[in-house]
């Protein structure tokens, strides 16, 4: 110890930057000397910081000591074998994971900070005890490894944090008692008859349970996976369940296809970071190359007719989007809803029914931006709605106006498979700093369908949008559903 003590300080920087963040409180506390120069040694925490994790914007007024506290801390939680000791502290624990996935500051394949994480999730124990403490996995989970988190608070963060991931947890066989999907008093349509089996409960069956209960659209949720409180505020627990029916749907797509359609969502952490998404071009197939969905509706392509709208709107709207949309036969979502009366705090029974799902290719362009109103902390929402802004954190950004066309991409039998419909759209900011989407589907010159959605990860994320469509007219008894959208290209398809 005295020769190490008897280096200077230039050369205990080019060793002591070498080692783990948790490692670096027990060596402050091996000797008066040390403590002395480790403490309060900004550029050594500093220069520890980018040895590990993404290197963050220059001038970002980082408290470096206390962020590697943090990260250390957060280290040592994920690699506890005990899962009571993670729930306990799972608020911190989504803090750090957000501030981790903020400050991507690379391409992913190149992030020190997802690759941490993706490790770090490898560990089982860190899926059950932290991404599974929603109130769908107190259902739908394994009794012996998933709990409900104690408070409705943590149980969105749970949810939150799953979203994030990004890759669906459900195939979940619990240890309890499979369950007859039908019951004899209901009244089924011979469609649902014929599609429901004895089988042991998985996650996506309860999921769907929420998904299409119509109870979950109202006013105060904007018929979108928002709070039942008029608040704007993000019902993660809503988003999360979006993504497993989701994740579902289009995992038995892609299997039923031959992977013909490639699988999304099967990589943890990638894409929930802002500004993560990347432009792919809008490739015309080869005779090296046989055509797949993407490169099959890009017969023609454009470059943006509005360049200086683009280069004022912040969320990156014009380009080109995939769109999933699922949904149950009619007769089935009626039937689930309406034929027994539930109490209204009742939860609905687990459902296997089978969905149908379309995928649309929409090609979008801004055509107006309005400025933030900075100065009015009660802004009026389009909906007439005054909407709270006093703790909103951060720049306020403009509302972006956009229009475009949009076609699915399935077979002849789909009537709208060989016709552009028209939408139009608004994306724009909640109170709580979520990037909130909002479109429209014109037919034959009328507003049909409406979506409503957030943005995972946030702003110009490469994950996309989650949420609910649904009549336009608010209709109680539906149709609704799930839909998700993300954003291929900056390129534009020709009308």
């Amino acid at each position: 110890m005295a020769h190490l003590l008897e280096l200077s300080h230039e050369l205990l920087h080019c060793i002591f930057i070498s080692i783990e963040p948790v490692d670096l409180a027990s060596l402050s506390r091996t000797c008066r000397t040390l403590h002395s120069y480790v403490d309060g040694n900004r550029l050594l925490h500093k220069d520890i910081y980018d040895a590990r994790y993404d290197q963050l914007e220059p001038n970002a007024g980082v408290d470096w000591q206390a962020r590697i506290h943090d990260l250390a801390k957060l280290e040592k939680l994920l690699e506890s074998p005990y899962a009571e000791v993670k729930r306990t502290d799972l608020d911190f624990v989504a803090r750090q994971i957000s501030e981790l996935l903020k400050s991507t500051t690379v391409t992913v394949d190149d992030s020190r900070n997802v690759q941490l994480l993706a490790d770090a999730f490898m560990d089982t124990t860190n899926l059950d005890a932290l991404l599974c403490g929603s109130s769908l996995f107190s259902r739908g989970g394994d009794l012996n490894k998933h709990s409900a988190a104690k408070t409705e608070e943590l149980r969105q963060t749970s949810a939150r944090l799953h979203c994030l991931y990004g890759v669906p947890i459900d195939q979940t066989v619990p240890s309890r008692s499979s369950f007859h999907m039908y019951r004899e008093n209901l009244n089924l349509t011979p469609s649902s008859c014929t599609r429901l089996q004895s089988k042991p409960y998985l996650a996506h069956t309860y999921a769907r349970s929420k998904v299409y209960d119509l109870r979950q659209y109202t006013e105060h949720t904007l018929w979108g996976p928002f709070k039942d409180d008029g608040s704007q505020h993000v019902d993660w627990e809503k988003v999360e369940a979006i993504m497993v029916v989701l994740g579902f749907n289009l995992r038995k797509f892609s299997e039923r296809s031959d992977r013909r359609f490639p699988m999304i969502w099967d990589e943890p952490w990638i894409g929930a970071s802002p500004n993560s998404y990347i432009s792919q071009p809008m490739s015309q197939p080869t005779a090296d190359s046989p055509p797949d969905d993407f490169s099959m509706a890009s017969q023609s392509i454009l470059s943006s007719p509005s360049p200086s709208l683009d280069s004022q709107d912040p969320y990156g709207v014009t380009g080109t989007w995939m769109r999933v949309v699922c949904f149950l036969d009619y007769n089935d979502l009626y039937a689930f809803n309406f034929s027994l009366p539930i109490e209204p705090s009742e939860p609905r029974e687990p459902i296997a029914t089978e969905e149908g799902m379309i995928r649309v290719l929409e090609s979008w362009q801004v055509t107006r931006i309005e400025p933030a109103c900075n100065s009015n902390p009660d802004d009026v929402e389009e909906d007439g709605e005054a909407m709270d802004w006093s703790e909103f954190k951060g720049e306020r950004l403009p509302v972006v106006h956009f229009e475009g066309t949009s076609r699915s991409l399935h077979a002849s039998w789909d009537p709208n498979a060989n016709s552009k419909i028209r939408e139009r759209g608004t994306v724009r900011q909640t109170p709580e700093g979520e990037i909130r989407w909002t479109t429209f589907s014109i037919f034959h010159g009328e507003e049909r369908w409406r979506s409503e959605g957030i943005q995972v990860g946030g702003l110009r994320s490469a994950r996309g949008v989650l949420g609910n469509w649904f009549d336009k007219d608010y209709d109680m008894h539906g149709p609704a559903g799930p839909t998700a959208f993300w954003k291929e290209s900056d390129d534009l398809e020709e009308e």
